[in-house]
Parts: C-alpha cells; sequence; structure tokens
C-alpha cells in the first residue's frame, strides 16, 4: 500500500506517467468492472441498425500488438494507438476492396468478391509488409493511370509507396519516386495542393519516442513513460509535390508545413471554397492547426482567424455538412485530454461510474478527470501546463464541431450539438440511416489492461444536434462480447477500435463500417437500416487529378442543399470510400447536382435517377 501510495503521488505530479507498479493497480482497480455472462448471447440475439459478420464475409486478419510493447508489459507509447484500414477499389470491378495493417505480422489485403464476401489476396498483390510496424495507409492513383496506387507508414521501418500494376499485383517504387521517408509517422494523404492534375502527398510525423533497435525483437522498442514519450526531439511533417513524372520533391518548407511536431490525422478541404484545397492537422500534444492554401505553393496557419480555440491532444479529424446547410463543417476528437485519470482509491466502481456519468463533461484543465475527483490536484496543473506548454486561451479539452459560418469563419457548437464522448480515437462519417443527415461514428476505448469503453454511434437528429445509439443499432456490446478471446497474463483483456472506414461495399445503397481493432479481429457491421432512398456518385477527373479528391457535388431538393466531397483520407489512421452518397428519406426525387471539380470546371446534371450509382467524368469545359 506504501508504493501504491507513492506511486499515486508520482501519477498526479507527472500526470500519469505509468511504471510497471502502476499497471498492477490499474489491473486490480478495472478487473472490478465484471461484465455480463450473458453478453456474448444476448449480442447475437439483438436487433438493430447493423449486423457484424466480418467471419461469416471470410474476413480472419487479426491485428497483433507488440507483446514487449502491450500486453503484459503494457508502456504509454504510440504503438498504443494500432494501426489503420483503408478501402479503395483496387481492380476496377466496381466493389470496394479493404487493406488492413499490422503491427506484428503482415498486413492484408482483401478482394471483395461482390457477393458480400471477400477474399485475401495479400501474398499475391505482394503487399504484406511483414517486416515493420505498419501505421496507416491510403489508396492513390498518384500517376493517374487509372489504377489506386498504395502509399503505407511506418513507426521507423520506412514508409512504402506500391504502384498498383493493374494485373492484381503492385510493385514497390519508393525509392525511385523519392518518398522514401523513415520517421515516427502516422497519416499519409493524397491531395492536389496546386491544381496541375497531379496527386501530391503529405506525411504527418510525430516525435523520436523510440529507443535503440532491438535485434531480438526486430523493431525499435518505444519509450514506457508518458511525460519522456511526450518530451521526445519532434519529428515534422512532410509535403511531397507531385512532378508528375512518377516523381516527388519535398517542398515542405517552401510550402510551410512542417508543423509543430506530434501531427497525427488530417482534414483535406476546401473551408473558405476559393478553389484552393487547405488542410487540418491534429496534434496529439498541443492543438490542431488550419492551413490555408495561398495558391502560390504556400500555405498560411488560420487557426485563430477561422477557427478559435481548437481541440488540445485531438487523434482524429473530419470534414462534412452536419447540418445540411450546404457548406463544409468540421469535427475533431480529442483522445489524449482523456488521458489522465487516478488510481482511485475508492470503491471498485467508482471510477468507472463517474466517467459513464460525466461522460459529456468538458474539462477546463488538461488534467481533466484527475482534477474533478480530487481538487488537491489543481496544484499540479500548472506543472503540466509548463510541460506541454498549454495556452488556455487558444485550446480546448474536449471534442469539438466547428459549424462553418461562411467566408472563411466558423463557430465552436459541439456542446449544443451533443458530440462530447470519452476515448475517442477516430472518425467516420456518413448517412448510415439514409434518412439525408450524416451520421459518426467515433471507434473508441484503450483496451488492455483498461476498462471496457464502447464505440460510439451519433446518429444525427436533422436539427443540430445527435444521440448517441450504439446499443439500439446493434453495434454495442460487440458480437463476441466485451472481452477478447483470448486472455492476456491469465487476465480478461477488453475490447477497443483503433479506426473505422466507411462504404457500400455491396452496392445495395447502404453504408456499411470496418473497424482495426486493437490486438483483435476486425468488426465489419454490414448496414441493415430500413432501405430508404438514396443517389450516389463516382467521379473521374480528367483536367483534375483523375480521383477526383477534393471535388464538392451538391444536391438540390427544393430549397434544400446538401454537400458532399470526394475525400483523401482521415478520420485517423483511416480511408473511406471516395463515392460520394446521399441518403434521401422519402424524398422521390432530385432536381440537380452540380459538380465542382478541382480544376475551376462545374458540371450539372438535372433530375438525375436516384436509388443507384451514376459514374461521372469531368468534362473539358465548364456548363
Amino acid at each position: 500500500m506504501n508504493t501504491a501510495n507513492s506511486l499515486l503521488g508520482r501519477l498526479a505530479f507527472l500526470a500519469v506517467a505509468l511504471s510497471s507498479a502502476v499497471l498492477l493497480g490499474w489491473w486490480l482497480f478495472f478487473s472490478a468492472e465484471k461484465p455480463d455472462p450473458n453478453e456474448k448471447s444476448n449480442a447475437k440475439q439483438r436487433a438493430g441498425g447493423f449486423k457484424d459478420v466480418a467471419r461469416a464475409s471470410g474476413i480472419t486478419f487479426h491485428m497483433s500488438f507488440l507483446p514487449n510493447e502491450q500486453g503484459e508489459n503494457f508502456k504509454i507509447n504510440l504503438y498504443d494507438h494500432g494501426c489503420g484500414v483503408a478501402v479503395a477499389d483496387i481492380d476496377g470491378d466496381g466493389f470496394e476492396d479493404l487493406y488492413f495493417l499490422n503491427q506484428l505480422g503482415a498486413n492484408a489485403l482483401y478482394r471483395n468478391k461482390g457477393d458480400g464476401t471477400f477474399k485475401d489476396v495479400t501474398q499475391a498483390a505482394g503487399v504484406g509488409l511483414g517486416d515493420r510496424i505498419c501505421v496507416g495507409a491510403t489508396f492513390a492513383d498518384y500517376d493517374n493511370d487509372g489504377h489506386p496506387d498504395l502509399y503505407v507508414t511506418s513507426t521507423r521501418g520506412g514508409n512504402v509507396l506500391f504502384k498498383n500494376l493493374g494485373n492484381g499485383k503492385f510493385r514497390d517504387v519508393t525509392k525511385e519516386a523519392g518518398v522514401d521517408l523513415v520517421a515516427h509517422c502516422q497519416t499519409a494523404v493524397f491531395f492536389d495542393y496546386d491544381n496541375d492534375g497531379f496527386l501530391d502527398l503529405f506525411v504527418t510525423c510525430t516525435a523520436k519516442w523510440t529507443t535503440s533497435f532491438d535485434r531480438a525483437a526486430g523493431y525499435y522498442p518505444g519509450l514506457g513513460d508518458l511525460l519522456e514519450v511526450a518530451t521526445s526531439p519532434r519529428e515534422y511533417n512532410v509535403l511531397y509535390r507531385n512532378n508528375g513524372n512518377g516523381t516527388f520533391s519535398d517542398v515542405t518548407v517552401k510550402a510551410g508545413l512542417k508543423g509543430v511536431g506530434w501531427g497525427g490525422d488530417t482534414s483535406v478541404f476546401d473551408f473558405d471554397e476559393d478553389g484552393r484545397i487547405d488542410l487540418l492537422v491534429t496534434n496529439m500534444f498541443g492543438r490542431s492547426l488550419l492551413y490555408r492554401n495561398n495558391g502560390n505553393g504556400t500555405f498560411s496557419d488560420v487557426t485563430e482567424q477561422a477557427l478559435g480555440r481548437t481541440s488540445w491532444g485531438a487523434i482524429g479529424s473530419k470534414a462534412f455538412d452536419y447540418d445540411n446547410d450546404g457548406k463544409l463543417d468540421l469535427m475533431i476528437v480529442d483522445m489524449h485530454s482523456d488521458m489522465w485519470l487516478p488510481l482511485h482509491q475508492q470503491t471498485d466502481d467508482t471510477l468507472l461510474e463517474y466517467i459513464r456519468k460525466h461522460e459529456k463533461m468538458r474539462y477546463e484543465r488538461v488534467s481533466g478527470p484527475l482534477v474533478e475527483l480530487d481538487k488537491r490536484k489543481v496544484l499540479h496543473e500548472s506543472k503540466l501546463a509548463d510541460t506541454f506548454q498549454i495556452d488556455y486561451k487558444r485550446v480546448i479539452f474536449g471534442n469539438t464541431l466547428f459549424k462553418n459560418l461562411g467566408n472563411g469563419r466558423f463557430k465552436e457548437v459541439a456542446d449544443q450539438a451533443g458530440v462530447e464522448t470519452f476515448w475517442p480515437w477516430g472518425i467516420a462519417t456518413g448517412d448510415f440511416n439514409n434518412d439525408g443527415f450524416e451520421d459518426v461514428f467515433l471507434p473508441s476505448g484503450m483496451g488492455f489492461p483498461y476498462f471496457y469503453w464502447p464505440n460510439r454511434l451519433l446518429m444525427n437528429q436533422g436539427k443540430g444536434t445527435f444521440a448517441e445509439q450504439s446499443a439500439e443499432q446493434g453495434l454495442e456490446p460487440p458480437l463476441g462480447g466485451i472481452l477478447q478471446e483470448k486472455k492476456i497474463g491469465d487476465k480478461p483483456a477488453t475490447r477497443s477500435s483503433r479506426c473505422a472506414a466507411v462504404a457500400d461495399f455491396r452496392n445495395v445503397g447502404r453504408l456499411d463500417i470496418v473497424t482495426n481493432n486493437f490486438n483483435d479481429i476486425p468488426y465489419y457491421y454490414q448496414n441493415q437500416f430500413p432501405q430508404k432512398n438514396y443517389i450516389s456518385f463516382r467521379l473521374r477527373g480528367t483536367k483534375s487529378n483523375r480521383d477526383a479528391i477534393g471535388a464538392v457535388a451538391r444536391l438540390r431538393l427544393g430549397d434544400k442543399t446538401m454537400i458532399r466531397q470526394v475525400h483523401a483520407a482521415g478520420g485517423y489512421l483511416s480511408q473511406s470510400s471516395r463515392t460520394l452518397h446521399f441518403g434521401l428519406g422519402d424524398h422521390a426525387h432530385v432536381d440537380r447536382v452540380e459538380i465542382h471539380w478541382p480544376s475551376g470546371v462545374r458540371q450539372v446534371m438535372n433530375a438525375p435517377a436516384i436509388n443507384r450509382l451514376h459514374s461521372m467524368v469531368e468534362p473539358d469545359q465548364k456548363n
């Protein structure tokens, strides 16, 4: 008990810099959460909008963590962030395929067979990369040859660019393309920042939080103390300009996108509608930054002018129109402000009950629940503020939702909208019930050795607010229960998701969700909502980049305007389908759709047929 007390003091003073003894305390505390023994069987019987069919569909992938970093040897470092999932139609058959990333072992590429099942084609495609710790991935046609290529980020193992050869195989062209970056990387995103018709590449990097190479383990072990990790020498983002000949040039410094370190996720969108794609970058130990594209190859930080205060310690971000006013809004989720939990010494259920009751609380301090549960800890807040160089006037400790007011200005409305949650990692959006409003899925939780925390499904109520319906719509509890199939060190291990992607995998007009889970099998949530009207569009650029990344479609329904953007990767270590999907509810007619291509071309289709997918090619001239 004396050891625990001394560690508790160190915990408060150093903001939960966990040691192995503290981990034991964590386990003793959180193991008191007893799962319902009937939870697994109840999960199989429940009804709702989604049904997990991962194994039935042929997805057998298992993301495996690093035993020396996690599990019984749990460390606080970025290895606990897991790795990603990406979606693309790799073979042009009209069905979206899946790529899962791994830490220990090979990644997995699954070809969509078009009948609701998938086939593992990793070995034939040559994209397994089992020799390094992979993090995120994105598909993009960087050479405009009609085949989606693949870029994979890694923790100090070297990033990789695979060229799609069009015959089911990929070839490593990293060095010849000039994008052979070795760093502690996170998100990679392709977008055409200079509107020359070729996709450029932006990569976020964090810091040097690993140690010397361990030959026996085959990788670089990570630091195990939170403050050591957070104060590691920073690494910086990289912007590669596409030269149009299969090669790239590093233009980071000239563009002004080096950043401040600890880059996490990105949102690529034209926030001020000036025809140039802008960039939002989240920061794991600081404030998120919005960069305005100046149109001359440079970017300017306009965070304070456009957004004001942004989430501190954010992970995922997503631009989408939550209120159907025809303008792209922005959501950012803050994982790290929820980290500061005390080793509580009251009854076993006290902390969990507190978190459940106060999930939607937005804290005034970075130490969050630590101070709320014990006001004596407020004295240590200044030490945390000094360590992380926090300017309270420029940050918010919690999720943020920025309503686009037009003219490059936003209003923060997360509290009013009801989108504050606990332990969120990423963001995936889509109109899951086809009622005309985009909903939000938040992969959440920490897994072993922490208590179970559910993924969150925020269903859009159509009036500027969201309702959490993860249980009602069949997502929670997981099909297999809240515990993984295998114990860790003879102790139950809770499940948790890290990222999610959205696509209509069956081409039936309903959006499914796929997650990559930490040290576990994925969830493939097949959409079971009642059929409602929809319309979708798949765009191909000619003057613009072939993938049409950055293109925007505006759908006119009487006096209503709905907007969707062709997204690059984003949401955190994830890439969703680039097909533009509009739920129409009971509307049986669409007046017109207007496509705004990155090249500046405007295309109009009057009265497009509903309940079908439209393939649209960029015209040579403006309509």
